[in-house]
């Protein structure tokens, strides 16, 4: 019991549980993001080479089965970019347009409430901060200058805006991080967009039959 009474948590009183709270979620959240974002990323000119290699042959159909296979918003993106395989430049732009539009905040999702924890644990250190403050005032004027106490009160008050500090800093590093891989993730989904465009604009075989399979 000495033990926990001297612990960093406890000696923060009790605004320490909100900020253990917003830390442990924000990690849950980083985790999850940059999990779900490093499934999001493929080997795209790989990924990209055997799908022009099928499409060549004219064997769309097991294009189209690659790109079921393969997880990410790449390959969901050149899903909807072959299912109108033979239609027009703008129906296809259309395509991947609207995919993109679909994928890009499913890659955003969640990011934006680790910058709102980062905003609101400093908040939340600086409450714990006033609370201390003054049962300070008050346990000091109630004890006719108990130096012991009020120490201990001081230190709460300073430990509860280091916690919720030390929680804002490393929320927006995690929140600066996460925003460059989407932006990256974006940037190569322009790319891909664009380029299986030119393909099956440019040098794609032409075929009327095959997207339902004359492969044989």
């Amino acid at each position: 019991m000495d033990y926990l009474q001297h612990t960093f948590i406890l000696q923060g009183g009790p605004v320490m549980y909100p900020l253990l709270f917003v830390s442990l979620l924000g990690f849950v959240l980083f985790v999850e993001r940059a999990l779900f974002l490093h499934k999001g990323q493929v080997g795209t000119e790989d990924f990209l080479s055997g799908i022009k290699n099928l499409v060549g042959k004219k064997r769309l159909v097991e294009a189209l089965t690659l790109c079921e296979d393969t997880p990410g918003p790449m390959a969901r993106i050149v899903k909807s970019a072959l299912l109108h395989y033979n239609e027009s430049s703008d129906n296809i732009r259309s395509a991947i347009q609207s995919a993109a539009l679909v994928e890009i905040p499913v890659l955003e999702r969640r990011i934006g409430t680790i910058a709102a924890l980062a905003r609101v644990a400093p908040l939340l250190g600086f409450l714990g901060t006033l609370i201390a403050a003054l049962q300070a005032l008050y346990q000091l004027e109630a004890s006719n200058g108990n130096s012991g106490e009020f120490s201990r009160l001081l230190a709460e008050a300073l430990i509860t805006s280091a916690t919720g500090l030390a929680i804002a800093v490393m929320a927006t590093l995690a929140h600066h991080f996460l925003c460059g891989r989407v932006r990256a993730l974006v940037h190569d989904l322009e790319w891909v967009g664009h380029n299986i465009h030119e393909f099956l604009m440019v040098e794609a075989p032409s075929a009327t039959v095959s997207k339902v399979g004359d492969e044989g």
